[in-house]
């Protein structure tokens, strides 16, 4: 939910501008600061960002979007699989148009991975149905050593030069593919996939209504099977935890830091999302659990969409729908509960894509000792009394309350 400086809004930022009482009380009866959650030489996306939130070395851990959202699927990968996140976007007159297909259902998804699946899939090839846009593809024996173009910060550019390409002095690794036979296997999916989805009968039935078509793959962020350790290993404080969210690549950060999945019915990653049923489902963690994960996609796909009456309302509705029950029925608990409320990056509705520029972020508890900030939003919170921290240093200061 964090932007820049918008003219049409006066100059100000949508958290600047949106109507918040919640998140303006709980900043100025708490504490606020700003956070770098993109470590130097890392793409400032959700898969970086919300695991230097959770205090890991990226250093250490980082394998890309695909193993995680593979942990969130279900799917065990083996040593020698390759997940990478797999897209399904829409390209028109040779430009990436949008990175979510048209805001694909995932029941409709379903049809189109398994109609690829069962054209392209092979002993190598397995595509597997994740949320709506966003699936997986696993390749046995791929190599992660390869550079690819993430499709939601590149829309309305060309396409053709933005497919895969192997990485400069890429090493041989023993047991898998070379870096240049995985971009060219990748490549040739692509261009497979937009022949067989042009001819499909969901994108024949959307042609005829002109609705936008989902008529190519596009995969990105691969790695292999990470190593983390659990955040009750990191953190004494926490024996239990769970993590909320629709999107597949939060729900397997989460399972690979030992987080239990909480799922919502209605909950959708968009602004249409169940931002109640993630309140009442967080308030119900709490009383188990040490820890509790909320993540809510909304604000980031309305800047994608660079919608911005929309990005405002999610900004809106995620202050009285789910921070304000949140808060209110924690406040006249006996034991005491710690809120913390940031985003994990920028994603400027006038850009339309994600931006590594430090977040805002507030600590509230009962009998915190409040600093000078009276709102919560990018300008206000760099005067607060945390300063600016940078990756794990959130987490051993939340830690800490």
């Amino acid at each position: 939910m964090a932007d820049l400086p918008v003219e049409r809004l006066g100059g100000k930022t949508l958290l600047q501008y949106a109507h918040k009482p919640m998140m303006d009380q709980l900043a100025r009866d708490g504490r606020c600061g700003c956070l770098v959650t993109v470590p130097e030489g890392f793409p400032p996306g959700s898969e970086v960002a919300n695991t230097a939130i959770l205090g890991y070395d990226l250093n250490k851990v980082y394998e890309g979007r695909g193993p995680l959202e593979a942990a969130s699927i279900g799917y065990e990968m083996a040593d020698d699989d390759f997940a990478i996140r797999c897209n399904i976007i829409t390209l028109e007159d040779g430009k990436i148009i949008t990175h979510n297909g048209g805001n694909l259902e995932t029941e409709d998804a379903r049809v189109l991975i398994d109609y690829l699946n069962e054209l392209l899939g092979s002993d190598r090839v397995k595509f597997i149905t994740g949320i709506q846009y966003r699936h997986l593809l696993i390749i046995k024996g791929g190599n992660k050593h390869i550079t690819c173009a993430p499709p939601h910060d590149h829309p309305n550019e060309e396409w053709r030069p933005l497919l895969v390409k192997a990485e400069k002095d890429a090493p041989i690794e023993e047991g898998r593919m070379t870096a240049q036979e995985t971009a060219d296997l990748l490549n040739d999916l692509i261009l497979k996939s937009q022949e067989l989805l042009a001819k499909h009968p969901f994108n024949i039935e959307r042609a005829k209504r002109g609705e936008r078509q989902a008529n190519s793959i596009w995969p990105w962020s691969g790695g292999y099977r990470p190593s983390m350790q659990t955040l009750m290993q990191q953190y004494p404080e926490i024996k239990t935890g769970a993590v909320i969210s629709a999107v597949d690549l939060i729900q397997g950060i989460g399972r690979y830091a030992g987080l239990r999945i909480v799922k919502v019915p209605g909950a959708t990653g968009l602004a249409d999302t169940n931002y109640e049923g993630k309140a009442q489902a967080a308030i119900e963690a709490l009383k188990h659990d040490d820890f509790v994960f909320v993540h809510v996609e909304a604000s980031d796909e309305a800047g994608h969409d660079g919608d911005l009456e929309l990005k405002l309302k999610t900004i809106e509705y995620l202050d009285q729908r789910l921070i304000a029950p949140i808060y209110k029925e924690v406040a006249t608990w006996d034991h005491p509960v710690c809120i913390a409320v940031l985003p994990d990056h920028l994603t400027p509705v006038e850009q339309r894509i994600h931006v590594g520029q430090p977040v805002p972020f507030l600590i509230w508890h009962r009998g915190i000792q409040p600093d000078s900030v009276q709102q919560y939003d990018e300008v206000s919170c760099v005067s607060g009394s945390y300063g600016l921290l940078k990756l794990n240093e959130f987490m051993q200061v939340l830690m800490a309350q």
